[in-house]
């Protein structure tokens, strides 16, 4: 089985991520944040860096794709391609970081890739506030994340929600994270667990 944990950066998707697989003793798979050689110039000058970023965020994504068809235990995914393309990459194209000549070419490989990808069995929606991802980053502390502009992280919730409720053909459960603590409330992170069983039960 295959689930996914979809949400922006703060909404605690890779903290959610660790707690279900160690809570089911699923294997986790992490999105390459801090070794992704592009990262930091990319805060620095986004418009310059955007494609670098954006491809290897996709060829990160594919691989792990693959390793996870050829499985046959439980995975549990911190961010989806599905998410890297249609939110991330649609965000720098939008913004003007991304010429016509690049996002055509970043398309036809994703396309590419689509030809022997599936969708996850279930994917998990942390639906966060701009002002509740803003405190979130801002306690995490990464250096490179400190200076990220506020209208960025809203085109990206933006995207989200059309991406998740427009887009998405796949099994959701969409959770609102605002008011939820699920890091150090067990009852939040019960709550959680029961709506996913819930899912997973009818899958069957």
């Amino acid at each position: 089985m295959y689930i996914a944990v979809a949400g922006n950066m703060g909404s605690g998707k890779t903290t959610l991520t660790e707690m279900l697989a160690e809570y089911y003793g699923w294997t986790p798979r992490y999105e390459v944040v801090d070794t992704n050689p592009y990262l930091e110039d990319y805060y620095k000058d986004i418009e310059r860096w955007s494609f670098n970023l954006e491809v290897f965020f996709l060829k990160e994504r594919f691989r792990d794709l693959l390793a996870i068809a050829e499985r046959d235990d439980t995975i549990i995914q911190d961010r989806s391609i599905f998410e890297g393309v249609y939110v991330f990459t649609a965000n720098n194209k939008q913004m003007g970081n991304l010429s016509d000549r690049d996002f055509e070419c970043y398309m036809e490989l994703f396309d590419s890739m689509m030809m022997i990808a599936k969708y996850p069995d279930l994917m998990i929606y942390l639906r966060s506030s701009v002002s509740h991802l803003v405190e979130n980053i801002q306690k995490r502390g990464r250096s490179y994340e400190q200076a990220i502009p506020l209208d960025y992280l809203e085109n990206l919730n933006r995207l989200y929600e059309e991406f998740i409720f427009n887009k998405y053909k796949g099994r959701l459960l969409v959770v609102d994270v605002d008011s939820l603590d699920f890091q150090h409330s067990r009852e939040d992170f019960s709550n959680i667990v029961k709506k996913i069983d819930a899912e997973m039960n009818s899958l069957f």
